[in-house]
């Protein structure tokens, strides 16, 4: 009867061939299956007195046809494309908004109208058509700013909302992956076959890979445990599931569900890709766009605080609202040093200059409401705070502002003279730093007469200028200085060593606290999302300071502001605003273009590994044809030869 077992074993063998090969093709185009192979091997032989004889086929297994190295590579892979196809379609978006090829030109264009707009209010100072001008240019730059301010802030809530969303498909996937474990060991354990299953499971686990980088640990029967950056999301049959939350700082963090310590460093995957753009670029945009909003403002704002408009001096200015109790922590740095206000007695006409000083360094450093205290004791002044907005109020009859132009009268005279002249002073100083210039008379005699003369000193002694007042002097002529300073002698007589000293400042706010504080202000905000034009100056554009001197007729406060584009600024790296612009745009189009280089190169690499992998794996149908017809043949041979031998046994049992 051993004949018929090795016959029923090679028709077995055959029927388990041909479902294997049937379920090959019908997987033929499923993503994730491997190819199968039926493992046929001799049976035992079977011996019978001295004669041994062949005991049939068994099937050994049935083995999936895959490459585990080759599998974890492409896992790998396809984990990376998925952060870097991330970062990159974001990043793209980031280059898009900028529109720097667009047809407006983007934020530069509107960075070169705004100072352009600036350069035609320089030319014409007093001209209306030119304020507004700069106003509908200025207004355009800060909305501009505004937009892509907000538009990335906008793409960081939702990459935010993205990451949730891979949170939820990376649970789902981890469950998947546990419940299957959990099937194909019982099966495998039981000694069935889970090969179809563990494709399934093998897939998913890519499939997770592309949502975050994992790990794998394969275990007895078939099982495989999941990491993703050192947290166990599947023990054998046991889910833990993940959430995406932000945190105390507001960088986006993974951690393991009802946990809000310990975020995962998760590398690889969509996951990964957004969680680098929340937390590293986008965040490095940001800070760079707003670095040069706050560069513009505050480079704008100091020389504005510092000018006049056509309306001239004030009665009545608020800043906006101001950290009351440490100036040192202002959005717009505040530094010990001090600022000028000049207050003028419009009865009078008397002017006088006041310096309060500030401390943000010592042991009790100054606050608002001290700074507000310091100038309300100037008499003809009041201030006050409100809502932690500085207001100054003037007395009936004066006026202030905080110009550089020279005071009409020397800060101190000493003229021993009988019939001393009069000393008149006007002009802007254009030097860099503050002076303190000492006019000493060489010579003794009456003005105009002689060779008299006035040597100019500055603190150190150094001899800035030599001005004629002698022989060819008109008494009452005004002498312009090359520093912006001008000077009339009247008539009178001089000794030899007669000296006044006239105050040149550079700048009224060494500081930085007008500005900070927004007292004349010309922009608004500390960064590209809050940058505005100040209502004052857009509500009226006759407040622009053009001017720095008291007759309101020089342009030199709208040169200094239309100079700011050309100005190295400390906080922009030692760059202007144009070239620190240039820098952020630049950089995004290689991070861009090297994104893109990176992405290419994985996609190819991923190409010839799946090239490979199909060899191994894949279902060739033509190779499963022709193993159809083997096993089919197989098949009809051996019933073939069932049949002999039934048909030679029904002959011996008829002949016995």
């Amino acid at each position: 009867m051993s004949n018929f077992s090795i016959g029923l074993s090679g028709l077995n063998a055959a029927y388990t061939a041909l479902d294997v090969v049937g379920n090959n093709i019908a997987n033929a185009a499923t993503e994730g299956y491997h190819r199968q192979r039926v493992e046929l091997v001799p049976a035992s032989v079977s011996q019978s007195n001295i004669v041994a004889s062949g005991g049939g086929v068994e099937v050994a297994e049935i083995t999936r046809m895959i490459d585990g190295l080759l599998e974890h590579e492409i896992a790998r892979q396809q984990s990376s494309h998925g952060e870097i196809s991330q970062q990159l379609a974001t990043m793209s978006t980031v280059e898009t908004m900028f529109g720097e090829f667009s047809e407006s030109g983007g934020l530069n264009t509107t960075i070169d109208a705004f100072f352009d707009a600036l350069r035609g209010l320089a030319a014409h100072p007093l001209e209306n058509v030119w304020r507004n001008e700069t106003i509908s240019a200025a207004n355009v730059l800060a909305t501009e700013f505004r937009r892509l301010g907000d538009s990335l802030s906008s793409l960081g809530e939702q990459v935010v909302v993205e990451a949730q969303n891979a949170a939820d498909a990376a649970n789902s996937l981890i469950a998947q992956i546990a419940e299957l474990n959990g099937k194909i060991q019982m099966i495998e354990i039981n000694g069935g076959n889970a090969n179809n299953l563990r494709d399934h499971r093998d897939q998913l686990i890519v499939d997770l890979g592309k949502l975050a980088g994992v790990e794998t640990q394969v275990r007895d029967y078939g099982v495989v445990d999941v990491s993703i950056a050192g947290l166990p999301v599947v023990t054998g049959s046991i889910p833990v599931q993940v959430s995406v939350n932000l945190k105390s700082d507001q960088a986006l963090g993974l951690f393991a569900a009802g946990r809000a310590d310990g975020s995962l460093q998760v590398q690889g995957g969509r996951l990964g890709g957004l969680l680098s753009l929340k937390n590293e670029l986008l965040p490095g945009v940001q800070d760079e766009l707003d670095t040069l909003a706050r560069a513009i403002i505050t480079q704008i704002n100091q020389v504005h605080v510092q000018g006049l408009g056509t309306e001239g001096a004030f009665t009545e200015l608020s800043g906006w609202t101001l950290n009351s109790e440490a100036l040192g922590d202002s959005q717009v740095p505040i530094t010990d040093g001090s600022f000028y206000l000049r207050l003028t007695n419009t009865g009078t006409g008397e002017v006088g200059r006041h310096r309060i000083d500030v401390d943000v360094s010592s042991a009790t450093p100054d606050t608002l409401a001290s700074i507000a205290g310091k100038i309300a004791a100037i008499s003809g002044l009041s201030a006050s705070l409100d809502a932690g907005r500085l207001h100054i109020v003037t007395d009936l009859g004066y006026k202030f502002d905080f110009i550089p132009a020279v005071l009409p009268e020397p800060t101190t005279s000493n003229l021993t003279a009988t019939a001393p002249p009069t000393i008149l002073v006007s002009g802007a100083y254009t030097g860099e730093t503050n002076r303190s210039l000492t006019f000493t008379v060489a010579g003794t005699g009456t003005v105009g007469n002689g060779s008299l003369r006035l040597d100019v000193t500055d603190e150190d002694g150094e001899i800035v200028s030599t001005l004629n007042i002698g022989a060819g002097y008109a008494a009452g002529d005004i002498i312009e200085m090359s520093n912006g300073i001008k000077i009339a002698v009247g008539t009178g007589g001089v000794n030899d060593s007669d000296s006044f000293e006239v105050q040149a400042l550079a700048t009224t706010d060494s500081s930085g606290f007008l500005a900070a504080a927004g007292l004349n202000a010309f922009f608004s905000g500390a960064s590209a999302s809050e940058m505005r034009v100040c209502d004052d100056v857009f509500n009226t554009p006759d407040r622009i300071s053009t001017a720095l001197t008291a007759d309101l007729t020089d342009n030199l406060a709208a040169l200094r502001l239309s100079d700011v584009r050309d100005q190295a600024v400390d906080s922009l790296g030692g760059l202007t605003p144009s070239e620190y612009y240039h820098r952020i745009t630049a950089n995004l189009g290689q991070t861009v273009a090297l994104k893109r280089s990176r992405q290419e190169n994985i996609e190819a690499v991923i190409q010839n590994l799946t090239q490979h992998q199909s060899e191994i794996s894949g279902v060739n149908i033509n190779d499963e044809a022709a193993q159809l017809l083997i096993f089919e043949k197989m098949f009809q041979a051996v019933a073939k030869y069932i049949n002999s031998l039934q048909t030679a046994l029904n002959t011996l049992m008829d002949t016995i």
